[in-house]
């Protein structure tokens, strides 16, 4: 009686075991890296706590706001200056870019058309930091009372974006947060990144928000060169990307 030969149905082992488990490890590897991937809207305060289960109902995955209605029951509210105010992120990976958009509206807020970061933020270091004042676009004209929400996007080493939004109400008392309100942790610190062309230089602006912070000159920040060619940006990330996405399957 012959006996059963067991195969293996896991494709990678075809591949030999140093290679396989190479490749396995890889994944598990990227696996760890998205499940870790995240940052913190502490202000304005978020719709709701992105983080408090990670296991749903609510993804920083999920466009335009990890997938919080803007509808959501209690959510929070917060009364931000009419020319612009602060924005502090809990920031979780050695470096990542920001973006910062507002969409006008109350409750119906999906369009996220105004931009508030023309030249995005390249943060280093992970903790918290403060952006003492953001303004708002020259055209955009609000008043005392108008609802509006701002969405966050950060891009960081996984290639993915992540998502989180507060709402807001354009207040003429409000005022940006200072002092012991907006401390930004040592070693955290971000830059404007400018556009470049092939053959010009731009510096970017440097954006340390209190004596705690300081401009890293490490290997970890995505942006130690200020001056960003956007074409070979678009390309780094769409590769990163891609490969996030499983470019090789």
């Amino acid at each position: 009686m012959k006996s059963a030969v067991l195969r293996s149905l896991d494709p990678l082992d075809s591949l030999g075991y140093p290679v396989g488990m190479a490749f396995k490890s890889l994944a598990l590897l990227a696996a760890a890296q998205l499940a870790s991937a995240h940052f913190g809207l502490e202000y304005p305060v978020w719709r709701t706590d992105t983080l408090a289960n990670e296991d749903g109902p609510y993804s920083q995955w999920t466009y335009p706001c990890a997938g919080v209605p803007s509808n959501l029951t209690n959510a929070n509210r917060t009364d931000w200056p009419l020319a612009g105010g602060s924005i502090v992120l809990d920031l979780h990976h050695p470096w990542a870019y920001i973006f910062i958009n507002l969409g006008l509206g109350d409750g119906t807020v999906t369009n996220f058309n105004y931009s508030l970061t023309p030249e995005f933020l390249n943060s280093t270091g992970k903790g918290t930091l403060c952006i003492p004042t953001i303004p708002l676009p020259s055209e955009l004209n609000v008043t005392d009372g108008t609802p509006a929400s701002i969405q966050v996007i950060t891009l960081g080493e996984t290639g993915t974006s992540l998502y989180n939004c507060a709402d807001i109400t354009f207040r003429a008392n409000a005022t940006a947060l200072s002092g012991d309100a907006c401390k930004t942790d040592e070693g955290v610190s971000f830059v404007a990144v400018q556009q470049q062309s092939n053959d010009t230089a731009t510096n970017g602006t440097t954006g340390s928000n209190s004596t705690n912070s300081t401009d890293s000159g490490s290997g970890e920040s995505a942006g130690s060169a200020t001056g960003v060619s956007m074409v070979a940006l678009s390309s780094v990330v769409g590769l990163a990307v891609l490969f996030c996405l499983g470019i090789g399957a």
